[in-house]
């Protein structure tokens, strides 16, 4: 099989002749560019740079010698943009020499702080001298929402998840962008062979709380819940009005779309499954629905957290992929998701755990953990191999290698 035959037949519940692998598909399965520099640096590779294509959360675009190294099966489409030197400058962060975007305007302050600006001068978002991610600093709906949707069309350029976003969105004002991204598209796919992969980004949950902020949010859920749905349905139309250009230009050479909320922190869902069911719920299906309908793509939906309970109405939304399974957090045992929902969805991710795991124990501890986690997710398909989430800055290379050697002897003996 070639890396797309191995992932779309997992995706549909056959088991593949091994085990799919991705890493950079997504921006919620990549790794940070510092521990991509450390990785390099431990395996001598002296070529290329350390380009930074997720400026919030300063992901790596891990090169092709990385990715044949690994065995990666899953290629973002983002990174057909931006492919020259003149594209990029150099900057000194954390001690690391990286190449970040042209595109992105940074001030650099004298603590050594960066600052994120809007075009007024607003700082939207900031990573100070010791952090290794930009927070956001700024909430357009921090004070009330926007009672129309032109008004809300001109708060989203100051949402920095909005404003600072990835490729290829970043790009999206250039000449031509929509026939570009479809040439590269078709052009990647039939070179790679690999799955291709899209981010549309956070849907109604996770979108409307980087307005607001989560903690207003939540209260105004329960307190101020009409004027919390019209602003949703803004966001709902946002959402639409994308997808129908996305559908129209590539409905039907993109493999995997992603989309998302953080549902859930490490206890439970952030809000009940009741009020899941009657607020979000209806959303995502007619998301869903619209892909289903203008496309061939397969629906990948991001959620942290231990989510449970929200997972039979997730699936009955149709998406198609659950990611990152996030096994530490309570209730969200791999055996008990696999034996009650893996017929029903795939899952991409709980492959390792990286804030137990992969940065704190030994190489052969980490091979262990790798291996009885496949053991579970992989039988009988519906599984691609991700991290849970990007792996983080303070993760060691031995680690990473030590990560994917563990795939492999797992491979060998299938």
């Amino acid at each position: 099989m070639n890396s797309r035959e191995r992932v779309l037949i997992s995706i549909n519940h056959k088991e593949p002749d091994r085990v799919p692998i991705d890493l950079g598909g997504t921006p919620v399965t990549s790794i940070s560019a510092i521990a991509y520099y450390n990785l390099k640096k431990h395996l001598e590779i002296k070529s290329g740079q350390v380009r930074v294509y997720d400026l919030m959360q300063q992901l790596a675009i891990p090169e092709k010698n990385i990715l044949d190294l690994f065995k990666v099966d899953i290629l973002d489409i983002g990174r057909t943009f931006n492919t020259f030197d003149e594209d990029w400058y150099d900057i000194h962060v954390n001690e690391y020499d990286l190449h970040y975007p042209n595109w992105t305007h940074l001030k650099h302050n004298p603590d050594d702080s960066y600052d994120i600006l809007h075009r007024d001068g607003t700082i939207i978002a900031r990573m100070t001298k010791d952090a290794l991610v930009f927070d956001q600093m700024y909430y357009p709906c921090k004070e009330d929402y926007p009672t129309t949707y032109s008004e809300f069309q001109k708060m989203i350029n100051k949402n920095p998840w909005a404003a600072v976003t990835t490729p290829p969105f970043s790009n999206v004002g250039q000449k031509k962008f929509w026939k570009t991204l479809r040439q590269n598209a078709i052009t990647l796919k039939e070179q790679s062979n690999k799955v291709i992969a899209l981010n549309l980004g956070s849907t109604s949950f996770e979108f409307a709380n980087s307005f607001r902020k989560l903690d207003k949010f939540l209260i105004d859920i329960v307190r101020n819940r009409p004027k919390v749905e019209k602003f949703l349905d803004f966001l709902q139309e946002f959402f639409l009005n994308s997808l129908n250009v996305i559908c129209g230009y590539l409905g039907d050479v993109i493999d995997v779309i992603k989309i998302g909320d953080d549902l859930g922190e490490n206890k439970g869902p952030f809000i009940s499954p009741k009020l899941f069911r009657e607020i979000f719920k209806p959303r995502i299906t007619e998301i869903c629905d619209f892909i289903k309908k203008n496309s061939s793509m397969k629906i990948f939906y991001h959620s942290c957290g231990s989510i449970v309970p929200l997972i039979p109405d997730l699936i009955e939304t149709g998406i198609d992929i659950l990611n990152p399974v996030q096994i530490s957090a309570r209730d969200m045992d791999p055996k008990f998701l696999k034996e009650n929902f893996g017929n029903d969805i795939t899952f991409w991710g709980g492959g390792v755990d990286t804030r137990n795991v992969i940065n704190r124990k030994k190489p052969e501890e980490v091979k262990k953990h790798v291996f009885e986690l496949l053991d579970i997710f992989f039988p009988g398909g519906g599984y691609v191999w991700s991290a849970i989430h990007n792996i983080l800055p303070d993760v060691p290379p031995q680690n990473i290698i030590a990560t994917f050697e563990a795939i492999e002897e797992f491979n060998d003996k299938l």
